[in-house]
C-alpha cells in the first residue's frame, strides 16, 4: 500500500489531486457546454499525417515565354494558383500542382519559358525546363496559335524528340473558329494533332485533357512518394537572403533558379531532402517584400503563395542575411510564422562573410530586435559554402518536438498553482482575478486555456508564458494562451 508520504512526493499524484479539486471548484461558476467538454476531456494530441498515396503521373508544361503556360495551368486547376502576368518570364522555376480530370489525378509541372541562345538567368530557366521534361511521364507543349511555329519552337521539338516522352501539342490563344485554320499549320512540327485551345476562356480545354489522359500512365514511372509522410519545412524570408541557395545546397543539385537579382523566386518550389537520415519536404518561397495590401502584380500573388505554403508547412526556417542590418521585414516575416502557428527556426545566413565588427553589431541587433523570439533555435550557416547546414536537422527536430508537446492537465494545474501563489496577478480596481482551472486544449502549436474569475492582463499572460517555457522548454514553438472569464452562478 502506498504511504501518504510517498503519494505526496509523487508530482503526478499531487497534480491529479489539485486538478480534481480545481475541477470541482468550477461547478460553482457559469460554464458553457464547450467549457464542460474542455474541462472534463482535453482532446488527444494530434498524430502524424498519413503517408502519401502512390506517385501521381507527372505532366511537364513547356513552351517559349508568354505563350500562356501558367494561364493554362490555372485553367486546369480551376483557380489562380500559378503566378500570371502579361510580361514574359514571370515563371522562373519548375513548380508542381496536383490537378484532376475525369476522376484521374496527375501532377502538373509549370516551367519557365524556353529560349534559344539564352544567357544569364534565362539560361538557368531553360535548364530547369529541360530537367522538368526528364522528370515527366508526358509533356504538354504549348505554342502560340496566333504566331505559329517559331525557330525556338522547332528547337524545342528537337529536344522533345530526343527525350522519347509522349508529347501533346497545344495551340493556345485560338479564341474562335477562324483561328483553327492557323493552328492546323502546326501539323508541320511532326508532333501529331495540334489541339486548338483558348487557355484564357477555356475553349477546347477538355479535348486536350482527354488526349493527355490517353498517354499518361496510371502511376508515375519517374516520381516516387516517400513512405511515412515527410515533415514539411517552409523556407521564408525577405528577398535575396539565400533561400533558393540553401534549398539547392540541401538538395545537392541546382533545383531552384538562383541569381543575384532579388525576387528571382516567384512561386513556392518544393523538394524532398535527405537530412540527418530523415526525409524532409522543403518548400522555397518567394521573398516577402512588403505587406500584402501594398503589393502589386506578380509580387501580390507571390505573397499569397508564400502564405499558402506557410499554412501547409509544419515548421518554418526564417533566413536572415547577416551581412545587412536586421530589418523590419525580417521581424515581419517571423511574426507571420508565429501568427500561422508554425514551429520556428531562425537561420543566420552568409555567416562566412561576417567580420569581427559586424559580428558585434549583429549580436546587439538580435538582442534588441528579436527579443520576443529568444525561444527559437538559432543556426549560423552559409548556404553558399555549406557551413553548418547540417545543424538544421537538430534544430528542426527540436522545434517540431516542442510543437507536438502536451502537458498533462494535473501537472499543468499544479505548476500554475505554485507560480500564482509565488507571484499573484496584480490587484486592479480592488479586485484580484484568480485562475480557476487550466488545460492544454491543443498541440501544433500548444494552446492553453485558462478559466479565470476576472480579466488576466497581457503582461501577466506573458509572464505565465515565460514560466511555462522555463519549466517545460517549448523551444522553437509559439505558445497560445487564451482566457475565459467566468462568473459565479447566481443562487
Amino acid at each position: 500500500m502506498t504511504s501518504e508520504a510517498d503519494a505526496t512526493s509523487d508530482p503526478n499524484a499531487s497534480g491529479s489531486r489539485v486538478d480534481d479539486a480545481l475541477r470541482a471548484g468550477l461547478e460553482g461558476f457559469e460554464l458553457t457546454d464547450a467549457d464542460v467538454e474542455l474541462v472534463h476531456g482535453a482532446p488527444d494530441a494530434l498524430g502524424p499525417d498519413d503517408a502519401g498515396a502512390a506517385a501521381l503521373p507527372v505532366v511537364a508544361v513547356v513552351g517559349r515565354p508568354n505563350v500562356g503556360k501558367s494561364t493554362w495551368v490555372n485553367r486546369v486547376l480551376g483557380r489562380r494558383e500559378a503566378v500570371v502576368e502579361d510580361v514574359p518570364g514571370v515563371t522562373r522555376d519548375r513548380v508542381s500542382y496536383t490537378a484532376e480530370w475525369s476522376g484521374r489525378e496527375f501532377t502538373l509541372v509549370d516551367t519557365g519559358g524556353w529560349e534559344v541562345d539564352a544567357s544569364g538567368i534565362h539560361l538557368r530557366v531553360a535548364e530547369q525546363a529541360e530537367v522538368a521534361v526528364q522528370l515527366a511521364d508526358a509533356v504538354l507543349f504549348i505554342v502560340d496559335g496566333k504566331v505559329g511555329a517559331t525557330d525556338t519552337d522547332e528547337a524545342v521539338v528537337r529536344l522533345l524528340r530526343r527525350s522519347g516522352k509522349p508529347v501533346v501539342l497545344l495551340a493556345n490563344k485560338v479564341d474562335d473558329a477562324r483561328g483553327e485554320a492557323d493552328a492546323a499549320a502546326l501539323w508541320s512540327l511532326g508532333l501529331g494533332q495540334p489541339w486548338p485551345v483558348s487557355a484564357l476562356h477555356g475553349r477546347g480545354s477538355g479535348d486536350v485533357l482527354d488526349a493527355l489522359l490517353d498517354v499518361l500512365p496510371e502511376v508515375s514511372h519517374v516520381a516516387g512518394a516517400p513512405e511515412g509522410g515527410p515533415r514539411r519545412v517552409a523556407l521564408v524570408g525577405r528577398p535575396n537572403v539565400g533561400k533558393s541557395s540553401l534549398l539547392n545546397r540541401l538538395a545537392g543539385a541546382d533545383r531552384v533558379v538562383v541569381d543575384e537579382v532579388a525576387g528571382t523566386t516567384r512561386d513556392p518550389v518544393d523538394e524532398l531532402v535527405e537530412l540527418g537520415g530523415q526525409s524532409w519536404l522543403f518548400v522555397d518561397t518567394a521573398g516577402i517584400r512588403r505587406r500584402v495590401h501594398q503589393s502589386r502584380g506578380a509580387d501580390f500573388y507571390s505573397s499569397l503563395r508564400t502564405r499558402a505554403a506557410l499554412d501547409k508547412a509544419e515548421v518554418a526556417v526564417v533566413l536572415i542575411d547577416v551581412s545587412e542590418p536586421v530589418a523590419e521585414q525580417d521581424i515581419r516575416v517571423i511574426q507571420q510564422v508565429i501568427d500561422a502557428g508554425r514551429a520556428l527556426v531562425v537561420a543566420y545566413n552568409k555567416w562566412d562573410t561576417l567580420d569581427e565588427e559586424r559580428h558585434y553589431y549583429l549580436e546587439r541587433e538580435i538582442e534588441r530586435e528579436l527579443v520576443q523570439v529568444t525561444w527559437a533555435p538559432r543556426v549560423n550557416i552559409s548556404a553558399a559554402t555549406g557551413r553548418h547546414v547540417g545543424r538544421l536537422d537538430a534544430a528542426l527536430r527540436t522545434a517540431l518536438g516542442s510543437w507536438d508537446t502536451r502537458i498533462p492537465t494535473g501537472r499543468l494545474n499544479a505548476f500554475l498553482g505554485e507560480v500564482v501563489a509565488a507571484q499573484p496577478h496584480p490587484v486592479r480596481s480592488g479586485k484580484q482575478p484568480r485562475i480557476l482551472f487550466a488545460t492544454q486544449a491543443d498541440t501544433r502549436p500548444p494552446r492553453f486555456v485558462l478559466f479565470a474569475s476576472g480579466f488576466i492582463e497581457a503582461g501577466y499572460r506573458r509572464f505565465l508564458e515565460r514560466r511555462l517555457r522555463e519549466e517545460y522548454g517549448f523551444v522553437g514553438t509559439p505558445l497560445e494562451i487564451s482566457v475565459r472569464v467566468r462568473e459565479k452562478r447566481r443562487r
